[in-house]
């Protein structure tokens, strides 16, 4: 089944590439049995789902998730069934394209206006004049 990102956004199955291992943890004898555990690879390289822009961006966002062959790792272990793992980490899957499909607002500079300049100025007079209070008295006064 694909992982469906948006509705224009669609990762094909033939991209992704499912590993099932025995998970961990406590849950008797079947925690030795059943491999329940799923680890997700998704070759980002490789992929034309996504513009190149998105693609760095998803790169910046996978943080220790991103393979030093530029693949996506993701391992699902949490539940206790199969399926219900290879849905969590699918979904794990989307959510990370969706943040990377939201492109960050532009930053523009902006300067102080002159009031506030004129603020800040004031502050450090009224500050260094309390402070000057506080030393020794001068004799000549």
């Amino acid at each position: 089944m694909p992982v469906y990102v948006t509705s224009d956004v669609v990762i094909p199955d033939s991209e992704l590439n499912l590993s099932f291992m025995r998970s961990g943890g406590p849950g008797g004898q079947n925690v030795n049995k059943v491999s329940s555990a799923v680890q997700l690879r998704w070759d980002l390289a490789a992929s034309a789902q996504l513009t190149p822009p998105v693609k760095s961006r998803l790169r910046g966002l996978a943080g220790h998730r991103l393979t030093d062959e530029g693949a996506i790792l993701i391992a699902a272990r949490t539940q206790r069934s199969q399926e219900q793992n290879r849905r969590d980490a699918e979904g794990r899957l989307a959510e990370l394209i969706r943040a990377a499909l939201v492109e960050p607002k532009k930053r523009f500079a902006t300067k102080p206006s002159r009031a506030a300049r004129q603020r800040r100025v004031d502050t450090k007079t009224k500050r260094g004049s309390s402070k000057k209070l506080r030393g020794r008295p001068n004799i000549d006064d």
